[in-house]
């Protein structure tokens, strides 16, 4: 059953609709203005601090000014050049839209998708699998639980890097590819750079400032890099919803409806550094120190009406509930290069970190006037971690570069979590404790070989073992998972003439995805809609509000995977390119909820549960373009373009089809872009489609998800001041569409439908960047 939409009256539905259009209208019209006119002269032009031009004459005498120029490869030449399919994001792309988050920086790559509502990035998937089949790195390594992308503002990062498929340096966990995030270098180069912005979102205001300096130590070759980022980020939702429940033996119709409004507050503090000290000719050692430190309030009122789905009368008609949220996190990370001769490097890098992480919610229910229950819950925790890695790479003669490595990485967690009811402990939870221990021990080795055979082939070739050992200790009970895989992982790239701009990819390539600690973990989360009494076991539940708990004998999925793609290199820059995906998936994980007999009940209850399911197949086909205008049609305006159609499909065995598809995959995506600077006037225009179709996904045998169409319309406007100084306006999400999401859920008496009903909204910024 489709959502419900929200009603909302026609003319406030087409306003920004409206807007939208004429904005376009409005560009448009400039850029016909701007092929006909000519370049304004470089005098009467303020420069663009990103490409400085001649000084203007000052009274009376002219100077010369220092004029500082770096080089290096272009994204689509190290994309060209990589053995393994590699797609660089720069840090001038990434700051093209003026996004807020990176997740909305992604979303326009081909094949990456967002959870969430749109305008606000969420997490991030590649061929649009959920569930953590997307490997996540910062700077190479895994980030604690708790840690999010979002958490990390665009301004602090150097690079994107995205790999299709995986390779034995950066590891196997990758079934649907992997994305490291590159923080700020250090560069032989002067940078001072501050940044202030605000942001609006349904009449929130949302303040951020970030400041970025980098210089050299010395004449020897060290530098150092400093960034910080600070913010605050407010948001306003509905929260509207409505339950039918049908009885499938001819009894009544129960619906419940809701309706209700959130409102979410973070401040956000971001640092990270690199100081790099020079030791001798391709030598160095570097320190390189990242915190973050992220605390939120929530708030959110709730009020229903109707019947339960099982026809139990209401427990309350009327909640409140404020929640707490604080996470810090330290980490130190450093790296020593040398040369132990001159074709052999030593790569040796060690990493430690902490992580505190404390939560409170309460949540207080009435019925009429009268108060009928109380909630509360606190959490404390914290994960310590250490990591050593160590990589030998040496050049050989014969055109061979073989690169070893090993790595050994430790992450601990403690946590204390106390549940009270109406200011009591819950007894249903008595058994489990309060305080709950868990680590995870990684080892790894490796070894890989790139080399060209020939001006038309080139082969990487790598073999990866990796072994995970998982312990959790609570009052009553203590688990061990172990597990251990070896992934071989080969890549070729044939081109068809030494000098061709056409070459062809391929790669046959072992993944896996090992369970997540908070999957492993037997402790039960019990459902607050079917609270347990204060004096006794819990009673019956409702199968669309089912408990929590972890599974300790999850297995790892493991993937054979192979990749086809052909690529066009364009003599003006950009590409084309067209790339096939599959993927067989053995064990696959998936939340099941089934009715158990629980030690925290006196009768059966529904528990949310994850399980190995079985086998899954994925393939797809991603297609991209990017080009300037003029490289395809004479004396256009040399506009960047960019576009990318990205085509999934999949089926999961042991579930009914049609709809038995990977969880939260979507049947397509796509992207479409320009951007701009114009010659008679310092302006920079850019704007963006993203579009990913809703649908349905048969999740398992009783339960089922649908999810509605998102359009994101972005759209940026740079006014260079002068040559230090630029103002940037930009909207996302323009015109923007209702994010109505639904569930059904069918039993053998009942047939239950969810609809939550929410709007989305426009989010305006204006930033001011300055270069000190």
């Amino acid at each position: 059953m489709s959502p419900t939409r929200s009603t909302v009256p026609v003319r406030t539905a087409l306003r920004p609709l409206c807007l939208s259009l004429m904005l376009t209208g409005l560009s448009l019209q400039v850029l016909a203005q701007e092929q006909a006119a000519p370049p304004a002269p470089a005098a009467s032009r303020p420069r663009s601090a990103n490409a400085p031009g001649q000084a203007p004459a000052a009274q009376g005498r002219q100077t010369l000014e220092k004029v500082e120029v770096s080089g290096g490869p272009s994204d689509d030449a190290t994309r060209r050049a990589s053995s393994a399919a590699k797609i660089v994001i720069s840090r001038e792309e990434i700051e093209k839209f003026g996004d807020n988050s990176l997740g909305e920086v992604m979303k326009r790559l081909p094949g990456v998708t967002t959870g969430g509502r749109p305008g606000r990035g969420g997490d991030i998937r590649m061929r649009g699998m959920g569930g953590g089949f997307t490997q996540i790195l910062v700077n190479g390594e895994r980030m604690p639980p708790g840690f999010s992308l979002d958490q990390l503002p665009p301004e602090q990062v150097e690079r994107i890097e995205i790999m299709r498929a995986p390779t034995a340096e950066f590891g196997a966990r990758a079934i649907a590819g992997t994305i490291n995030v590159v923080l700020r270098e250090a560069y032989q180069r002067k940078v001072n750079d501050l940044r202030a912005g605000l942001s609006v979102e349904r009449s929130q205001v949302s303040p951020n400032v970030s400041w970025q300096r980098n210089d050299k130590l010395d004449d020897a070759g060290s530098s150092y890099n400093l960034a910080v980022n600070a913010g605050q980020m407010k948001h306003e939702d509905d929260q509207n919803g409505r339950t039918v429940a049908e009885d499938l033996h001819g009894g009544p119709t129960r619906v419940l409806t809701s309706t209700g409004s959130s409102e979410d507050e973070r401040r956000m503090l971001n640092a990270n550094g690199r100081v790099q000290w020079r030791l001798g000719e391709g030598e160095s050692f570097a320190l390189q120190p990242f915190l973050s430190i992220n605390k939120g309030n929530s708030s959110s009122q709730q009020r229903q009406q109707g019947d339960r789905s099982d026809g139990r009368p209401l427990a309350y008609d009327r909640a409140q509930t404020e929640g707490r949220t604080e996470f810090k996190m330290l980490r130190l990370n450093t790296q020593l290069q040398k040369k132990l001769d001159p074709d052999t490097r030593l790569d040796l890098r060690v990493g430690l970190g902490r992580a505190l992480m404390d939560s409170r919610t309460l949540r207080q229910e009435f019925l009429g006037s009268v108060g009928s229950r109380t909630q509360e819950d606190t959490v404390n925790g914290h994960d310590s971690h250490w990591s050593l890695i160590g990589k030998v790479a040496r050049q050989l003669e014969n055109e061979h570069s073989l690169v070893g490595g090993v790595e050994a990485e430790n992450q601990t967690r403690d946590q204390t979590r106390v549940s009270l009811q109406n200011g009591l402990p819950r007894p249903a939870l008595a058994d489990f404790g309060d305080n709950l221990s868990a680590s995870v021990r990684r080892f790894a080795a490796y070894g890989q070989d790139e080399w060209s055979v020939s001006p038309h082939w080139s082969f990487y070739a790598g073999l990866r073992w990796e072994g995970i050992e998982t312990r959790s200790d609570a009052a009553n009970y203590a688990v061990r998972n172990k597990s251990s895989v070896w992934t071989p992982l080969l890549h070729a790239v044939w081109k068809p003439d030494e000098k061709s701009r056409n070459q062809v990819r391929m790669s046959l390539t072992r993944s896996y995805r090992s369970p997540q600690l908070q999957d492993l973990i037997a402790r039960p989360s019990i459902n607050s809609e079917y609270p347990c009494p204060a004096d006794g076991a819990c009673g019956p539940n409702a199968v669309q509000y089912p408990d929590r708990s972890g599974n300790p004998e999850l297995r790892p999925e493991m993937a054979t995977g192979v990749e086809i793609a052909f690529e066009r290199y364009l003599v003006k820059g950009g590409l084309l390119s067209a790339n096939f995906f599959y993927r067989h998936i053995n064990d696959l994980i998936r939340t099941e909820t089934r009715l158990e007999t629980v030690s925290w009940a006196s009768v059966p209850r529904w528990v949310a549960r994850p399980q190995n399911i079985g086998t899954a197949k994925t393939f797809g086909l991603e297609l991209e373009a990017k080009f300037r205008l003029d490289e395809f049609i004479e004396d256009a305006l040399p506009l960047n373009l960019r576009s990318n159609l990205s085509l999934f499909s999949s089926r999961v065995d042991g579930i009914p089809g049609p709809n038995n598809r990977i969880d939260s995959q979507p049947k397509a995506t796509a992207n479409i872009g320009f951007d701009y600077k114009l010659r008679s006037l310092p302006l920079t225009l850019a704007a963006g489609l993203n579009w990913t179709p809703g649908g349905t996904i048969q999740q398992t045998l009783i339960q089922q998800s649908v999810t509605p169409t998102k359009r994101v319309i972005d759209a940026s406007a740079t006014w260079a001041i002068d040559r230090d100084t630029q103002l940037r306006l930009s909207a996302s999400n323009l015109a923007p569409l209702d994010y109505n999401t639904s569930s059904v859920i069918t039993t053998a008496d009942n047939r239950i439908t969810t609809d939550n009903l929410g709007r989305s909204f426009t989010v305006w910024q204006l930033r001011w960047e300055r270069k000190l």
